[in-house]
């Protein structure tokens, strides 16, 4: 059996050749894919990114027929609980503006809000669509550089800088990994991450094997939609492949999605 080197971030060189493909395609112009009525998109950045990481994909999903808000994140760097009481207060009030459920596309870091959004507000979220997300992450599926600076912004939280992740996020995270007491501030975070998806949910993990900062495996959510593309991790944000299926995806009947197993609707 082959080594599993784990994530390679040379694998991130190919982001400008993604844009490019998508850009000359057809599929960018708004044809190969069927077109919306409407209904509110909510996206949500990665981990270090804003909205402003996705502002391609505000862009094509407004052409083919949808309304695109952004998540109000300039660089997603905060406390997991904190960030998502924010999230939340966000979803609800574009729920009330439209008088229907909010899709979430969240890439990444923004993946595993949304997730998490989704238990919370089971009436008011009817789409969760993952792209590169650590759902069922351990640590050593992260690249290193990636810990690296998770490291850095903890040092700038005890320095002072509470806006970012801190030491208590920390030990959240390893009591819920190590199934001890809950602790710290994301507790509940990583709890409402590990629930039950709502049955009217459709829920999409689109992953890579490819990934150059975070391991396929920790996409692999068995109660999502698991979706294979040929993606860098950064590069989700503006790959050919990954739009056509964010655009299936969008159009799939939500009773039929709630009645098939994931292989299924994946197959």
């Amino acid at each position: 059996m082959p080594r599993d080197h784990g994530p390679q971030v040379w694998r991130e060189g190919r982001g400008a050749a993604e844009a490019f493909a998508l850009l000359s395609s057809s599929l960018w112009r708004g044809h190969g894919v069927a077109h919306g009525d409407g209904q509110p998109v909510m996206l949500i950045p990665g981990f270090l990114a804003g909205d402003r990481s996705l502002t391609l994909m505000a862009q094509w999903l407004r052409r083919i027929g949808y309304r695109t808000h952004g998540s109000g994140i300039s660089a997603h760097v905060g406390c997991s609980e904190q960030t998502v009481g924010e999230l939340e207060q966000r979803v609800v009030a574009l729920s009330e503006r439209y008088r229907q459920p909010v899709a979430l596309v969240g890439q990444s870091r923004g993946g595993s809000c949304a997730r998490v959004l989704a238990v919370r507000q089971p009436d008011r979220v009817n789409r969760v669509i993952a792209l590169g997300s650590p759902l069922v992450a351990r640590m050593e599926d992260i690249h290193v550089l990636l810990r690296i600076q998770i490291r850095a912004l903890q040092r700038a939280h005890r320095l002072g800088a509470h806006h970012v992740i801190g030491e208590g996020c920390e030990r959240s995270w390893q009591a819920y990994t190590f199934g001890l007491e809950p602790t710290g501030c994301c507790s509940q975070f990583w709890s409402d991450l590990d629930e039950e998806m709502p049955a009217s949910t459709l829920f999409a993990s689109i992953y890579s094997s490819s990934d150059g900062v975070l391991h396929w495996r920790a996409c692999l959510d068995p109660e999502a939609i698991q979706i294979k593309v040929n993606s860098s991790h950064c590069g989700m944000a503006v790959n050919r492949e990954v739009y056509q299926q964010i655009g299936d995806l969008l159009q799939i009947e939500l009773a039929a999605a709630a009645r098939q197993p994931p292989a299924a609707l994946a197959a």
